[in-house]
């Protein structure tokens, strides 16, 4: 198997990189968050791969970080996400973003992506609950109260000051990212008025 493509970027195609290593040439399907993230044509570039063998083709696929491999293996084991469908997902999702959609069972989030009807990201977010990859880049303090949110076993408190600071225009990640930081470090026994207080202060450090 090949796990990671270092060389030079020989060019790119729509949804695809050319990577020159030692002078072969590979082919390696991406998502656009990857391809954005990759150097010019002619400079040296690292890209984790995993192959993917099928009875009618055999395709390699890259990602700029093993966070994004992680999630393309794990989006895969969902049925009715191929290859395709996981980097249409990557393409608009990242990692970290990922994470909390599956967290806070925001099937909007996943919805985005092309080719994922609401059956399917209903599926996802249901299947993956639980499921997130350990990866760096993803606060667990935060994952653990977005998981508490989507379930409904949040604190009332917790629960109406991120729906407040939903309500002031921020994204329901952003809200919940910053009230488990005022949670991690004032405790969970703070009023809701003070929780958004505090929120506020979290978002506009």
């Amino acid at each position: 198997m090949i796990g990671k493509l270092k060389g030079i970027v020989d060019g790119y195609g729509d949804d695809l990189v050319e990577m020159d290593v030692g002078g072969v040439v590979y082919e390696a399907y991406c998502s656009s968050k990857t391809i954005a993230a990759l150097p010019q044509v002619g400079q040296a570039a690292v890209l984790y791969t995993e192959m993917v063998v099928r009875e009618d083709f055999v395709r390699l696929f890259g990602f700029h970080s093993r966070a994004e491999k992680l999630w393309f293996h794990t989006l895969t084991g969902v049925q009715g996400v191929g290859a395709r469908v996981a980097l249409a997902i990557l393409s608009v999702v990242g990692p970290s973003e990922l994470a909390t959609a599956i967290a806070l069972q925001d099937k909007a989030t996943i919805g985005r992506a092309n080719g994922v009807g609401p059956k399917l990201a209903t599926r996802i977010v249901t299947e993956l609950k639980g499921k997130v990859p350990t990866v760096a880049g993803v606060d667990a303090t935060a994952l653990g109260l977005q998981t508490e949110l989507g379930e409904g076993r949040a604190a009332g408190p917790v629960s109406d000051a991120v729906s407040a600071l939903t309500n002031l225009g921020y994204s329901s990640a952003q809200a919940s990212a910053a009230v488990a930081k005022v949670v991690a470090r004032e405790g969970d026994d703070l009023a809701t008025d003070k929780l958004i207080r505090l929120g506020l202060r979290e978002l506009s450090n």
